[in-house]
């Protein structure tokens, strides 16, 4: 039976629950008088219950339609304004004991480039990576207790930190690796992760067993009650996602608001952020023997509704879609992206050679960093590479309730203000710094404390003359 309280993975995600909930969208798909109640409760900035938010994904009128998208990048601006956040991923290794059939990683792989960074090469890339731009990395590993044990992770994240080159420094580390215990998951809290991230790929058990055959992950309840285990072990801030594609995106798009809901419920804060990737090609992977693919207009909806139900939470869109879907995307609730991205292990000091092609997944965005900042600020976004919130310990119920209260306008875009800024002095080539001062001018305005602006504009001239690392 569903219970939101419940710690059991098959009674907060309950599968009689999503088939009840889809039925009823269903029924109600162009119920126009029901569509606008939930549209008006959604006006309120609260969110809307998983079953709400699938009425408005199935609805069929277009005059609603337009409504929901409109509803969507209202509340985008509500709580996020105009910044986007800048991340990259970091592959460690690819060592992987498990069975999953849309990863090329799967044990069964016995041609894809086996690679696991020393500490070394980690120096290499995370130089490399410093001298793009970036501040805030998400590591990402397989599944193997002797090739990436925990201690192997924590080793990366104390290395990553400890590395400073010119005037970079990776303020931030998120870790994307494998479901563990509490005690692990308490060692990643005081190495000084941000975000946990795992991504639960189908919330369809019996899909998600058939999709995962060997290997420990094939535990579904294991698995999906991982976030209750981190947030045991003091880790503030998880991320979820689907990989839409894999089953029924209907499913799977109420499983992850359930979830959402269960954190919110049972551990008294939702999710600080939602990704949505899409399965892609990849080594000995066809994104055509799944047969749930969806289209962008599909996608487009996913993304609008996901904002509407959690309002408070960060979503992420990565290089796996193409520049054109991540521009349409955007502005109906999306805050953060990744650019410059490569998703093989190593790469970013040195290309890496094709017949040893190690990545997880083919990119659809191949543009650098630059450009990808340039793209945004043309389109009238704040690139930010803001770590402060994580830094001064506004993590979790802390960090919801400075987005709640709608002060974050007199924090966050300040924050993002200024490592712009530091972007722009120390890495932008001259045309995206030209473009780039010409909109921190004019975002300054968006700052409504006087007293805060007054900071920033100092702020803004000591990065110009050589300081770094000022943060509200």
């Amino acid at each position: 039976m569903y219970n939101v309280m419940s710690p059991k993975a098959e009674e907060f995600i309950d599968n009689q629950e999503i088939l009840d909930c889809l039925a009823y969208a269903e029924k109600n798909k162009n119920n126009r008088e029901l569509i606008d109640q939930i549209l008006e409760k959604a006006r309120k900035r609260k969110g809307v219950s998983h079953k709400e938010a699938m009425v408005l994904l199935d609805c069929e009128l277009e005059d609603k339609n337009q409504e929901i998208y409109a509803l969507a990048e209202q509340v985008k601006k509500d709580f996020y304004g105009n910044r986007i956040v800048m991340f990259a991923p970091l592959y460690l290794s690819n060592y992987c004991i498990n069975g999953c059939e849309y990863c090329p990683y799967h044990a069964k792989n016995k041609h894809i480039a086996r690679k696991k960074l020393t500490q070394e090469e980690i120096v290499k890339e995370v130089t490399a990576l410093q001298d793009m731009g970036h501040k805030r990395l998400a590591l990402e590993a397989g599944e193997d207790p002797v090739n990436n044990p925990i201690e192997y992770i924590l080793e990366c994240i104390h290395t990553i930190y400890g590395i400073k080159h010119k005037n970079g420094a990776i303020r931030r580390v998120n870790v994307n690796i494998a479901a563990t215990t509490v005690e692990n998951y308490h060692k990643l809290k005081e190495a000084g992760i941000g975000t946990y991230i795992l991504f639960q790929e189908t919330y369809n058990k019996e899909s998600y067993e058939k999709l995962h055959p060997t290997g420990p992950k094939h535990d579904y309840a294991y698995h999906t009650e991982a976030m209750d285990r981190a947030m045991e072990g003091g880790i503030d801030d998880v991320g979820l996602g689907v990989l839409f594609g894999l089953n029924n995106y209907r499913y799977d798009f109420v499983g992850i608001l359930m979830h959402a809901e269960h954190l919110e419920a049972y551990k008294g804060v939702g999710p600080h952020t939602i990704s949505v990737p899409r399965v892609r090609r990849a080594d000995d992977i066809d994104p055509n023997v799944f047969d749930n693919g969806i289209s962008d207009e599909t996608f487009q909806k996913i993304v609008a509704c996901i904002r509407i139900a959690v309002p408070y939470t960060g979503m992420i869109i990565s290089t796996r879609e193409s520049q054109v879907c991540r521009e349409k995307v955007l502005h109906l609730g999306v805050s953060q992206i990744s650019g410059g991205s490569r998703t093989s292990v190593g790469g970013y000091a040195e290309e890496e050679p094709e017949e040893e092609n190690s990545a997880q997944f083919d990119v659809s965005d191949t543009r650098t960093l630059d450009e990808v900042v340039k793209w945004l600020m043309d389109m009238g976004y704040v690139p930010s590479f803001c770590t402060a919130c994580y830094r001064e310990g506004r993590t979790g119920d802390r960090f919801m309730s400075l987005l709640k209260s709608g002060q974050i306008v007199n924090c966050c875009h300040p924050n993002a203000l200024m490592t712009l800024k530091e972007y722009l002095e120390d890495y932008a080539s001259p045309a995206t710094k030209e473009v780039g001062d010409k909109l921190i001018e004019k975002e300054l305005d968006v700052i409504t404390n006087p007293k805060v602006k007054e900071r920033v504009i100092q702020y803004l001239k000591n990065i110009h003359n050589g300081e770094r690392d000022f943060r509200f």
